[in-house]
């Protein structure tokens, strides 16, 4: 125990002499007065600017090699994301990426399914974020964050739900066999096919999921919109159609398991991030991890845990190749797509 007025001392080893070199890239900025575009700055100078503008670069660095191993088919590439994300314009970026292949396996929140579908009906507005809720509330308007949703937009994707909910309800009955929510989100994709126009889907992630048949899971499938019409609609029809979850644990877990290599790239935070690498933790973890979230972890939130506490767990891998990138996703994911993929 060190007596009461002793002075502390640092280990030898570890003072730094006069004479010692710190290596690494010298911080730098773009200057402007040189003939240079957006992708040059993002992809040359990002990793050089410092704080999170540095997390950005390594961020673009790690997915363009995702992007380059993929190319020989020997890793899969997991996308998870909040409904928020859905709700904002990153939907139509998520859906360039299920487009063109880019990724393997959608992991969101049930917001994240419906409010894909409903955008293929009416779209979203950008409002402001301290209109009063009580004056929304009387105009039928609902509020995310500085994005408005009217009323009309869920009562236009009920009449649609109906109809869904009677085909899989005529299938279960016919089969016998209980729909799983991946199941779910393919059977929506396939029925949107049939019934929305090639301008409305055209954006659309599920609808693309489905193309290339990408595997899209919802593990709390009815927790939103889609939970609230389906409660309607077995009440009112006295249905016994069921939505089977516990298969697709089963499903995403196979997946990871039976991959040569696995990325796992992460919008905010939630159920989608943890049933990833969770799923990740059956192969002893993930290769590469990009992480985009504002939360703290200071509160011990899933949502807000560093790759580093992944590791503890064994759901990132020891040596992995990870960032986490503290920003706005809607203001740096289009700046990481943009510098990985043009």
């Amino acid at each position: 125990m060190r007596e009461k007025g002793e002075k502390i001392t640092q280990p030898k080893d570890i003072i730094l002499k006069k004479s010692d070199e710190i290596n690494g890239l010298e911080v730098e900025g773009p200057s402007l007065d040189n003939d240079i575009d957006l992708k040059d700055i993002i992809t040359n100078y990002y990793q050089k600017i410092g704080f999170q503008a540095t997390a950005v670069g390594n961020a673009i660095n790690i997915w363009k090699n995702i992007d380059k191993i993929k190319q020989t088919d020997e890793i899969t590439v997991f996308m998870g994301y909040t409904s928020n994300m859905v709700s904002s314009g990153l939907r139509e970026i998520i859906s360039y990426l299920a487009k063109h292949n880019k990724i393997d396996v959608i992991v969101t929140t049930a917001g994240g399914v419906e409010e894909d579908f409903i955008k293929c009906l009416k779209p979203f507005i950008v409002g402001e974020w301290d209109l009063d809720g009580n004056y929304l509330r009387e105009k039928g308007i609902n509020r995310i964050g500085n994005i408005y949703v009217p009323n009309d937009r869920y009562i236009e994707f009920e009449t649609y739900m109906t109809e869904f909910f009677e085909l899989l309800d005529e299938k279960q009955q016919q089969t016998n066999n209980i729909i799983s929510a991946q199941e779910f989100c393919y059977e929506l994709g396939k029925f949107m096919d049939r019934k929305l126009p090639d301008e409305a889907k055209e954006k659309s992630i599920i609808y693309w999921a489905y193309k290339n048949n990408i595997p899209m899971f919802c593990p709390a499938i009815t927790d939103g919109s889609i939970g609230d019409m389906l409660y309607f609609y077995k009440i009112e029809r006295k249905s016994n159609l069921k939505i089977d979850i516990a298969e697709d644990i089963v499903k995403l877990n196979d997946i990871a398991v039976n991959s040569k290599k696995t990325a796992c790239i992460v919008l905010g935070g939630s159920l989608p991030k943890h049933s990833i690498i969770n799923a990740n933790l059956f192969r002893e973890g993930t290769d590469y991890a990009i992480y985009i979230t504002t939360a703290i972890p200071n509160d011990g939130s899933l949502s807000g845990a560093p790759p580093e506490e992944g590791i503890s767990w064994g759901k990132i891998q020891s040596k992995a190749d990870f960032v986490e990138v503290w920003a706005d996703a809607t203001i740096v994911f289009p700046l990481i797509v943009y510098g990985v993929f043009k």
